[in-house]
């Protein structure tokens, strides 16, 4: 059944339904991609220290590629989490996701080579892969009504307050040994196994959608009714089994939803190369575009500071006057902050540039996960949301070896027009979303019934 234009139907709130009565799930996943954002972030943090070891051997061509390893990852995590986690359960798949990109961690603390290295941000890139879209699907799942944006955005604050943490771990770290420096980063970011899981197998409930789907209706509904949510129908509930599996991913492509899954597919991917290439490469840019070493580090620190902002900001706008429209505006103030980087700026214009471009840049990624929350009915949300994460990370592939492959070459100014190129055309692929979706609806639901019609 396709969803309504106005989001999925679903039985009235409970009474209380609001953002105290799911403070504890959205804190536990809050918490969870704060240590997704530290380790994604931590490469690029540490990248000018990797580059300078030479035990290591590492190039900016290999660096690239490995970032692009990491993605590969990545996707094959967000795709297996979003076909499995209706399955199995949002909460196992959460605590596996984390203990894999935590070993991960380790295993590039302890790398002897580079092609270890890769192998570790490989596994790496598998956890944080299966986190993002589980986390997403959980938040948008308890969130009050015509609030999932503004919970979305809340909960994305966390990647880029881990992203600062990242980067100010490789500002204290890395220099402290030139060599060795960045493997304490790393071994920080195995803290999750240790910090995390435990308190997510203790406190975080288990969606009462998946509950219902496994036959546990009791459960399903003393759990809504604990959280004010409304009881899940079983409309709502997922199919199970492979054949569920099966069928949640071919409802992606029927009635309205058929142009739709491609158009978000596709604003995913520019969203992805945007946020890895940045991640990985804003250091190394601003330093081949003249700033220092240290200078350019804490360009990353700025950029993700400007995340948070934008966040908070995004989340609200979204809610009021619509995702799809936030995300495309969000998309070429990006495409416009990036462009300008390609000039020399003074340091203390620069810094204000990249801020304001941060703002723009990872919430407008953001709201295309929130529009496709208000596309997709609760039965198809954790399958559209994983596949819209997993094919995404494609643009995540191709964003760090594309910026290794600009700055092998020398120039720091293509790699800044090909992010701007990339925020153009994602706004305007997440802005068709609602004429294709218009267009696939069926002729019935277009047309004025005979009865109606005054000819």
């Amino acid at each position: 059944m396709s969803p309504s234009p106005n989001g999925p139907s679903a039985a009235p709130p409970a009474r209380g339904h609001d953002f105290r009565s799911v403070a504890p799930v959205l804190a536990l996943c809050w918490l969870a991609v704060f240590f997704d954002g530290m380790d994604v972030n931590i490469y690029g943090a540490v990248m000018p220290h990797l580059l300078d070891d030479p035990g290591l051997g590492l190039t900016e061509s290999a660096a690239g590629s490995i970032g692009s390893w990491t993605t590969a990852g990545m996707l094959v995590g967000a795709l297996a989490a979003g076909n499995v986690t209706d399955w199995l359960g949002r909460r196992p798949v959460l605590v596996w996701s984390i203990v894999l990109f935590s070993a991960g961690s380790a295993l590039c603390a302890l790398a002897p080579t580079a092609e270890v290295f890769g192998g570790g941000r490989f596994l790496a890139g598998l956890g944080l892969g299966g986190l993002m879209p589980t986390c997403l699907a959980m938040v948008a799942e308890f969130a009050p009504p015509r609030r999932a944006a503004l919970a979305m955005g809340l909960l994305m604050t966390s990647y880029h307050a881990g992203g600062m943490a990242a980067t100010g771990l490789g500002l204290a770290l890395g220099p402290l040994d030139p060599q060795h420096g960045w493997r304490w980063v790393f071994w920080a970011g195995a803290l999750p196994a240790v910090v995390a899981v435990p308190l997510l197998l203790r406190y975080l409930p288990e969606s009462p959608g998946v509950l219902l789907a496994q036959g546990r209706r009791a459960e399903a509904d003393a759990l809504a009714d604990r959280y004010g949510m409304a009881r899940p129908a079983a409309a709502e509930a997922p199919e199970g089994g492979a054949k569920g599996r099966l069928a949640a991913v071919a409802a992606l492509f029927r009635g309205e939803l058929r142009w739709a899954t491609p158009l978000f597919w596709a604003a995913a991917f520019c969203g992805l190369l945007l946020v890895y290439s940045v991640s990985t490469w804003l250091p190394q840019l601003m330093r081949a575009s003249g700033y220092g070493t240290t200078s350019s580090v804490a360009f990353l620190m700025v950029i993700n500071a400007g995340g948070i902002v934008g966040m908070l900001i995004a989340g609200r706008t979204a809610d009021r006057f619509g995702a799809v429209r936030v995300a495309a505006i969000w998309f070429v103030l990006t495409a416009a902050g990036t462009l300008l980087l390609t000039f020399p700026l003074p340091l203390a214009v620069a810094y204000v540039v990249v801020f304001l471009t941060g703002i723009w840049l990872f919430s407008a990624l953001t709201m295309v996960y929130a529009a496709s929350d208000a596309t997709y009915g609760p039965s198809e949300r954790a399958a559209g949301l994983g596949w819209i994460t997993g094919v995404g990370r494609s643009g995540a592939i191709v964003g760090p070896w594309l910026g290794g492959v600009v700055l092998a070459g020398g120039s720091a100014g293509w790699g800044f027009l090909t992010f701007a190129l990339a925020g153009a055309v994602g706004a305007l692929a997440i802005a068709l979303v609602p004429a294709v979706r218009r267009l696939g609806r069926a002729p019935a639901a277009r047309e004025p019934a005979p009865a109606d019609n005054p000819a």
